[in-house]
This record gives C-alpha cells, sequence and structure tokens, in this order.
C-alpha cells in the first residue's frame, strides 16, 4: 500500500502542502524500494533514503515552526515536541534491526506519522489561520507566501 496525498491530508497553507507532498514522494520511494523484488540489497540505499528523509524532514519542520511563530499559533511548544520526537526517531533508527526487518519497521513508522501528525496538530495550523481576523489572515497569507517562495526538493 502506497502513501497517498489526498485532500485530508491539506492544511490550507500551500507551502506546507507543497512539503507534506514531498514527505510522501520520499516515503513512496521508500516504499517503492522496499517491495522491487528485483533489487537484492537494498541495506544502502534505505540509509540514504532515510538520511534524506531526516534531512528534509528538519527544513520542514524549521519551516513549519517559523510560520507557528509568525501567526502565534496556540500549539507551538506541542508541534515543536512532536517534531524533536520524530527527528530523534529516525536519528534512533538501529540499522542492523533495518536490515532483518526492512519492510515492517520502515513502513510502519512512516505510516503512522504521515497519517498521525499531519492529520491531528498540523491540520489544525490551517484551522488557526482561516478562524483569524481578515488583518491577521492577510499577515499569514502574506508569510505562506513569502515561503512558499523559498520551498525547494
Amino acid at each position: 500500500m502506497q502513501y497517498e496525498f489526498t485532500k485530508d491530508f491539506l492544511t490550507g497553507i500551500d507551502f506546507i502542502d507543497k512539503e507534506h507532498a514531498h514527505l510522501f514522494d520520499l516515503a513512496n520511494e521508500t516504499y517503492d524500494l522496499l517491495h522491487d523484488e528485483l533489487v537484492t540489497d537494498k541495506y544502502d540505499r534505505i540509509i540514504d533514503l532515510i538520511e534524506e528523509l531526516r534531512d528534509y524532514t528538519k527544513t520542514h519542520f524549521a519551516d513549519e515552526e517559523e510560520f507557528m511563530e509568525a501567526i502565534d499559533f496556540k500549539k507551538l511548544w506541542t508541534e515543536k515536541h512532536q517534531h524533536i520526537t520524530f527527528v530523534k526517531k529516525l536519528e534512533d533508527i538501529d540499522t542492523q534491526k533495518l536490515d532483518d526487518h526492512q519492510d515492517a519497521y520502515i513502513l510502519d513508522f512512516l505510516a503512522k506519522w504521515l497519517t498521525g501528525h499531519i492529520q491531528g496538530v498540523d491540520r489544525q495550523i490551517g484551522e488557526a489561520v482561516r478562524a483569524m481576523g481578515k488583518d491577521d489572515r492577510a499577515k499569514a497569507d502574506a508569510k505562506a507566501a513569502e515561503m512558499l517562495a523559498t520551498v525547494s526538493f
């Protein structure tokens, strides 16, 4: 089962949604590799994908946190804590465990994060922006547009 970036994952904030879509792309690339029966030695590429995911996740989290600070998001510290926890899990992945149980370990980890975190707290960022008054909403939209211009993969 691949990871499908559907409207259920949209926050309504373009730069966050584009970055989330890229996280899905990385998860799908991992899924494809793990299920490619023609590739016998996947270990090195899996390690590379985990490093890419970790590096990109740090960039995404920094962007998201910058935006949340700019809009005075009330759950900023909860979000930061979840971000720190996720990065720590990525950094603590036991590479021996990957070698022995690649499919279940990585795919379960990615699926829980993508669905749980994005559909949970991240969607609340968009809800907070939509609930703002006109002037604050305009400032949030301007900040989101500014950040969208810097999104890169």
